[in-house]
């Protein structure tokens, strides 16, 4: 496989606070990545980083041939990374449909138009004229996920996207992810819950207090591998 994007030795800071700590990862083209680790280990920190959110050294972050760690989040979104960020951060004054146009606003060019998102998320096409604050915590995951698509990424970075929904409404969300795949994008997946992770993913990495602690396929890791290094017990 081919490295579509590449960490080397990131780091990352809140003010004088320092969250990551040398972080090598690599992405492969095509490939579902799961990042997991508990509360606080600084898995959303490394998707910020990645997109723009967080100041990174130029050298430190490589997609494709091309180094992005110092350019802003429009460029690296125009350049095919699309976050769909914890908590969703749909606008509230705007429709579920306007929300998904949104996505449109980088002009890349690529199968993800409103169609083929309604395929994807049906519910939304009912609601499509709804404000998007007013729909179900899992339609706005949904709706979240079908405005990063619509950017037409070729590496979908999720943020957490089972976070505080109901088990019956994570299988739901979960259940796109093949059709996404299925377009060729690659996709990484922060979570916190390990048994949904490694579920999906061909690769995982653990992070632990800012840094990487395991990483390898979900079939070659044991249990207490991933305990330890998720836990540091």
């Amino acid at each position: 496989m081919t490295a579509l994007l590449v960490t080397i030795g990131l780091t990352a800071f809140y003010g004088d606070f320092q969250a990551l700590f040398g972080v090598d990862l690599v992405v492969e083209e095509g490939e579902t990545l799961a990042v997991i680790g508990a509360n606080g280990a600084g898995k959303s920190t490394l998707l910020r980083t990645i997109c723009g959110l967080l100041p990174a050294a130029a050298e430190r972050i490589r997609y494709r041939d091309g180094n992005i760690g110092s350019l802003s989040p429009a460029d690296i979104v125009a350049r095919g990374i699309a976050l769909v960020p914890e908590g969703r951060r749909l606008f509230p004054s705007l429709s579920v449909e306007e929300n998904l146009r949104m996505g449109q606003q980088c002009g890349r060019k690529g199968p993800w138009q409103l169609d083929r998102v309604y395929a994807l998320f049906p519910i939304l096409r009912e609601r499509r004229r709804q404000p998007a604050t007013s729909l179900s915590g899992g339609q706005q995951q949904m709706a979240a996920i079908g405005r990063a698509l619509m950017t037409n990424p070729e590496l979908l970075l999720c943020d957490e996207i089972s976070l505080g929904l109901a088990p019956i409404v994570i299988r739901d969300v979960y259940a796109a992810l093949p059709g996404i795949r299925a377009e060729g994008t690659t996709m990484v997946i922060v979570e916190q819950d390990i048994n949904r992770a490694l579920t999906v993913a061909d690769r995982v990495y653990c992070l632990q207090e800012g840094r990487i602690k395991l990483e390898g396929r979900p079939a070659d890791l044991t249990r207490e591998q991933i305990k330890l290094a998720y836990f540091g017990v």
